[in-house]
């Protein structure tokens, strides 16, 4: 399965997307908010894509990997649904890429499956998370403190939830 947008397309992983995947998952930057620390080694990353790539077989999951000039930038999608996620190399931050990825996304996401809404969590620190979420139509259902312990540091979790009929106005 394929999405395309104006700038993106969007695809299942491969095997071969283990070198562009870790350069993303691998950044500090990007993985600040993620719910762990930035891959050290090409093993972890390539565990994280074998993970992927088999629970999308299996049906556990509709991820897909953001392709921007034939290259991997990130991801989104929902690893277990029906929460979405998504992450992108920060060199691709403050460009639209996510926001156009999403309203790709969020639509597939809605017609593909039965549910009766989409979730999503952040940390509270990550605005422009928060901010995209809202853009899309998410609203904030939730807030709960040391969700999370990414190194030695206990994160909150703000979380969201945009309703099929939401959605469906829009």
């Amino acid at each position: 399965m394929i999405l395309l947008t104006p700038r993106l397309m969007l695809r299942r992983a491969r095997p071969d997307d283990l070198a562009a995947l870790h350069r993303v998952l691998s950044h500090p930057a990007a993985m600040r908010y993620w719910s762990t620390p930035e891959h050290e080694t090409l093993a972890q990353t390539q565990a994280f894509l074998a993970d992927t790539i088999a629970a999308g077989a299996a049906g556990q999951s509709d991820e897909f990997l953001l392709e921007y000039d034939g290259t991997v930038i990130g991801k989104a999608g929902a690893w277990r649904l029906p929460e979405i996620g998504y992450i992108l190399h920060p060199d691709h931050w403050r460009k639209g890429l996510m926001d156009e990825a999403l309203r790709a996304v969020i639509p597939h996401l809605f017609a593909r499956h039965t549910m009766d809404a989409l979730t999503a969590e952040a940390d509270p620190r990550n605005a422009a998370s928060q901010k995209l979420l809202a853009k899309m139509g998410f609203h904030e259902t939730r807030r709960a403190e040391r969700t999370l312990q990414w190194r030695d540091e206990w994160c909150d979790s703000v979380y969201f939830a945009l309703p099929r009929t939401a959605y469906s106005a829009r």
